[in-house]
Formats: C-alpha cells, structure tokens, sequence
C-alpha cells in the first residue's frame, strides 16, 4: 500500500473519529485518536510530495493550539485562586471559599474577568493556528488537486474568527466534514505536476 493510499485510510478514518467527539463518555478519546491518525495523514502526504512545510505547518498549528488551551485554564485558575484566596485567605477546609459570607460581588466580577480573559487567549492561539493549519492544508490542495482541502482550511480559519459569536462551531464542524471528505479524496498516485517551459 502506498504511503499516499495509507494518508487517505488514515486522515479519512481520524477525521470521522474527530467528528464523533462529542459522543459522551469515549467521544474525547476518540477525537484525540483522530487527531493523531489526521496528523500522521500529513506527514505522510508531505514524504510524497517532497514538500516538508506541510508538515511542519500543520505541526505548529497543533502546538499553537495545546499552548493556547494550556495559557487559558492557567490564566483560568489563577484568577480563580486570585480572587478566592484574597478573599478568605488560604483555608485548610476548601469549602469555605464557597461560604455566602465570603464572595462578594467584587469577587465575582474578578472571576468573571479572568475567566473571559483566559477564553480570548485561547481564542487568538486558535485564530493563528487556524492560519497555520490553512497553509498546510492549502499547500496539500495544491499538490494532489484535492480543491477541498483549501475549502476546509478557509472555512477553520473563518470559523475560528467567529468562535467568539459562537456561530463559528457550526462552521468548524462543517470544515471537518469536508475535511473528511477531502482525504478520502485523495488519489493513490499525486497527480502530475504541470511546468510551463520557457520561451527561448
């Protein structure tokens, strides 16, 4: 089997599994297993056609994206141990920190700040790798004249923009299924590329 044949298998057969994230209780397991398969798709696609920023840009794109999860819960929780351990100090019974007496409305209002803080630092990690992934998945349209490809990437970079508005998981979601669609697309030999010789 070649190595563009296995890309296909695999980047079709993690793409379906990452559309079954949602699935309680193994959705999570599965969508990383997914995401794992469609990574070592691209590699496999950027050996064949000799084209190593493939690779490297959908790498940057998965790195920039567990960094940004990873700043947010920690922006997340320490605005969270901020606010609670100013306000009651830091008790050996946690169940204090929840007391009615002890959070103020001022409390509040710092959680909810952080909170939303920590949300759009995710949210830009998750634009700029949206770009990375579009130049990746662009760059394998180009090279197995698989158009869908671009389409997928245009619509996870818009769809990353419009998280914020919420409407933007629709758009992702319909970026994966044509993802899908896309590496079950791909052919078993990479097409001929086309040169246009020079005049003389």
């Amino acid at each position: 089997m070649s190595e563009l044949s296995q890309a296909k298998i695999l980047g079709g057969v993690g793409s379906l599994l990452m559309l079954l994230s949602f699935v309680p209780t193994v959705g999570g397991l599965l969508g990383i297993v997914g995401f794992v398969l469609v990574l070592i798709a691209v590699k496999y696609v950027s050996d064949v056609v000799g084209d190593r920023a493939i690779f490297n840009n959908m790498l940057i794109s998965v790195i920039l994206g567990i960094v940004g999860i990873v700043v947010g819960l920690v922006v997340g929780v320490i605005s969270f141990f901020t606010v609670f351990g100013r306000v009651v100090g830091m008790p050996s019974d946690f169940s204090e920190w929840f007391g009615p007496s002890q959070v103020s409305p001022e409390s509040i209002v710092g959680l909810l700040i952080g909170v939303i803080l920590g949300l759009v630092v995710i949210w830009v990690f998750y634009i700029i790798s949206a770009i990375f992934l579009r130049k990746s998945f662009t760059a394998i349209s180009s090279r197995l004249n698989v158009k869908l490809f671009g389409t997928a990437a245009l619509l996870y970079l818009i769809g990353a923009a419009l998280l914020i508005v919420l409407v933007g998981f629709v758009i992702l979601l319909v970026a994966l299924i044509l993802q899908t669609i896309a590496f079950f697309s791909i052919p078993e030999t990479p097409p001929q590329q086309t040169t246009i010789s020079q005049p003389m």
